[in-house]
């Protein structure tokens, strides 16, 4: 059975609310109006990205093997294009800056969960 750790979860949530927000500053077609839509933008797009966009690459997953993985990457963008979709205040105006927005988001969020010890990777010694 699964424990639920309430600080990884805070950490996870902070992670994605930190990444959307240097986001918007660098890219002109994010927008996020307020720091309310901020936060509800992270944990959304948490929740999306831990449920429904793993559904969605095993739906995929012939495409995936053609395209060489860059389907993952749409999949990301559309994710991405969704929370903007359901969240009033958060805006993505076009596809790709969807899909480099959540190429954005990933990286950044992968290497400040490595720096503070919280990222999935695990390497183990045989």
């Amino acid at each position: 059975m699964m424990k639920f750790d309430f600080l990884k979860f805070m950490v996870f949530w902070g992670v994605n609310t930190l990444s959307l927000w240097i986001a918007d500053d660098i890219f002109l077609g994010l927008e996020v109006d307020g720091i309310r839509s901020l936060f509800i933008s992270g944990l959304l797009l948490g929740l999306v990205n831990s449920f429904l966009k793993p559904l969605l690459i095993i739906l995929t997953l012939p495409l995936s093997i053609l395209s060489l993985g860059f389907s993952v990457l749409i999949i990301s963008g559309l994710m991405l294009i969704f929370v903007g979709w359901v969240v009033p205040g958060f805006t993505v105006s076009s596809f790709w800056t969807g899909v480099f927005a959540a190429l954005f988001i990933s990286i950044f969020s992968f290497i400040v969960n490595a720096l503070i010890g919280y990222n999935k990777v695990t390497y183990r010694r045989l």
